[in-house]
């Protein structure tokens, strides 16, 4: 059974991720870094390139590969649920959870990231943010197995609680 964390960028998937991946002893995939490992090319020159359907073609094939494996730690991309065939993919062999954060509080984390482009190219970056998460917050609670508020709590503490639940659930 695979532990995959989804969610809107900025939530704490990566360094929770990096966290999970230590205390269970397994392989963390960030399913970004795959998708710019194979491209040989930023995510950015992925979109300028073939716009984000054409990102969103990659990213699929990357999530059903992955969710072929076994005991692996996924970090998906926040973009990840919007196909409802790779949300489907990723609970077949695996516990999904959902990070969540406040508008404000992804706003104040990923404010200096510059390695992922405009979602929406014409919106400020707060009425991006907006939007795009109350788009999306369907699609995660559709497809979590389980939510975890990140806001004011600390990666350790947010691994822990996931670590709790994916152990509860008898994984």
């Amino acid at each position: 059974m695979n532990l995959v964390l989804i969610g809107y960028r900025g939530t704490g998937k990566s360094t929770v991720g990096r966290m999970l991946a230590s205390r269970l002893k397994r392989r963390l995939i960030s399913t970004d870094a795959e998708i710019v490992r194979r491209a040989g090319e930023s995510i950015p020159d992925i979109v300028k390139r073939v716009g984000w359907d054409g990102f969103r073609d990659l990213e699929s094939k990357v999530l059903h590969e992955l969710s072929e494996q076994d005991n692996l730690i996924i970090d998906t991309g926040g973009g990840a649920i919007l196909r409802p065939e790779n949300a489907e993919a990723l609970r077949r062999g695996g516990r999904l959870f959902w990070l969540t954060a406040t508008v404000d509080t992804i706003r104040r984390r990923i404010r200096a990231d510059t390695q992922r482009p405009s979602l929406t190219g014409t919106k400020s970056f707060l009425e991006e943010i907006t939007e795009v998460l109350a788009e999306r917050e369907p699609k995660y609670r559709a497809a979590a197995h389980e939510i975890v508020p990140t806001d004011d709590r600390t990666a350790p503490d947010i691994a822990q609680a996931i670590l709790e639940r994916f152990q509860a659930a008898g994984y």
